[in-house]
Order: structure tokens, then sequence, then C-alpha cells
């Protein structure tokens, strides 16, 4: 399976020097977040590319919009092969997009919201070569139980979340963010009062911030 969806960027007009990887929420497709890109995180990495795969099947509770995996069953162990499905699909796009731009294997960071920043998690902790930075927004960690005896990179994470979410609680970001720390993963938070289910200017200035720390040269 082949995703595709829209590019952005670099900012700069010249070649690309990083990627960065948005994913949608469920019943969105990927013109939802590449705006992301010009508006918000570009000014943060000039040289870097941004896609927005649209997910990789119809949303299947509504006649438009795309989704990862399906929430018709939200079982854990439906959800967990859910997303192990729908990270494999991420990951092979990450390969594909970053050898289309000859770039190297660890130049890329992925972010999400809501279903995209649960399957940004799941994939970005279990890839090889790791990301550079994982954003999830107003996500959640799925398959906790398993990560300890799957994870295989502990790249820097932002979680951002609303605390007045009524989608994805917010408990579901302060779970993910004791489980990261256990395990040794450098975590960043912000949790936004009166925030519902969406992303503000707080979570994006953090995300900026950490892509642009996680790209930075090595001193």
């Amino acid at each position: 399976m082949t995703l595709d969806g829209p590019r952005w960027g670099p900012k700069s007009k010249g070649t690309p020097k990083q990627l960065v990887v948005l994913c949608h929420g469920v019943g969105a497709d990927g013109h939802d977040l590449i705006d992301l890109g010009p508006s918000f995180f570009g000014h943060a990495l000039p040289d870097a590319a941004f896609v927005s795969p649209h997910g990789p099947f119809p949303y299947d509770q509504a006649p438009m919009g795309r989704q990862w995996f399906s929430l018709f069953d939200r079982t854990p162990t439906a959800m967990e092969a859910g997303v192990r499905a729908a990270s494999d699909i991420l990951l092979r796009f990450v390969a594909e997009e970053l050898a289309r731009l000859s770039l190297p294997g660890d130049a890329y960071a992925l972010a999400g919201f809501s279903q995209g920043a649960m399957t940004a998690l799941f994939a970005g902790l279990r890839a090889t070569p790791a990301p550079r930075a994982i954003l999830a927004y107003s996500g959640a960690l799925l398959a906790p139980e398993t990560l300890a005896a799957e994870i295989k990179a502990r790249p820097p994470v932002l979680l951002a979340h609303g605390e007045a979410d009524p989608v994805v609680p917010v408990a579901a970001s302060r779970q993910a963010e004791h489980v990261l720390r256990g395990l040794g993963v450098e975590v960043e938070t912000v949790y936004a009062p009166r925030l519902q289910h969406g992303i503000d200017e707080s979570g994006l200035s953090a995300g900026a911030l950490l892509l642009q720390r996680a790209f930075a040269p090595a001193a």
C-alpha cells in the first residue's frame, strides 16, 4: 500500500535537509495538517520538507475522510492490531519519502493529531532508524504494555493535550507521560486549560522548538 498526500517546503526554497511527516486525525485527510508547515513549523525548520499523507483507509463511519485504522471495535486487542498495521504502512512511507528526497534514514520527525498522534507514537518508538522527535497532539499511547519489550528508539517526545478534551481525555496523555518517562524517554508536556479536542498555539510553539532542537547540528 502506497500513501500520498499534500507536500510543502522547504521554506528556504533550497534542497531539503529534513523531513517532517504530519499524521491527521480520524475522518480527516492530509489537507487537515499540511498548513502547519508554512504557518508554524517551517519557521523553525526552514530547510525541512513537510508531507501530510492521507490515512491508508477510507473512514468507515462516514462517506468522506480517511483513517489510519478502524474505531468500530475499540477493544484493546483490536486497537493494537489496527495501529500496528498502520505503523508498518507509515514507516514504509517515511522510508520511501526519505529516499525520494535523498535524505539520510534518520533525518525525519513524526507529528500527529488524535488518531494520527497514536500512530506516530506507536511507529516512532519502534522505528529503526529512529525519528529525531515525535509530536503527539491530543493522542494516546496504545498498547503500552508491549512497549518495554518492543521499544527501539527513545527520541524526544512532546505530548500536548487540552484538559477539556471530550474526545480523547487528557488522562491518555498523562498515562503516556508516565509510561514513557519510566522507559527513559525524554518527554515534554503541554496541558492546555479549557482547550477541547484541538491544537493551540502553546502546543504548536512547543512543537516548533522541539523540532528546532532535535535537528540542531551536533556541538
